[in-house]
């Protein structure tokens, strides 16, 4: 495809291909997917504010927040007893833009 990086070794491509795969098979889910726009949207936010803005139950919400942590795509920061969580993986920023652009306008 002209304009793809064509000069990319085929070998390297295909390894790439896969991490892309994986990128997008996390942002495939829904839920998931509206949760890291969230996320863009307040830069950083509690598990609380997100299960409200989500409606979705706490052990959901966990449920995916772990998944996405465990991929290195959020992170986490401790204030007390509460946790903030931010988006942690340039990629999906970059992403999420070319979506939003996509699909918001």
């Amino acid at each position: 495809m002209q304009g793809l990086g064509t000069d990319i070794p085929i070998a390297k491509m295909e390894a790439r291909a896969a991490e892309a795969a994986d990128l997008l098979r996390l942002l495939a889910n829904e839920r998931r997917l509206v949760l890291l726009c969230h996320l863009i949207r307040e830069g950083e936010i509690t598990v609380g504010g997100l299960a409200e803005r989500l409606g979705l139950s706490q052990p959901a919400l966990s449920q995916h927040l772990g998944k996405l942590r465990e991929d290195g795509l959020v992170a986490t920061r401790r204030s007390g007893t509460t946790i903030h969580y931010r988006v942690a993986d340039e990629r999906v920023l970059r992403v999420l833009r070319v979506m939003h652009d996509l699909f918001c306008h």
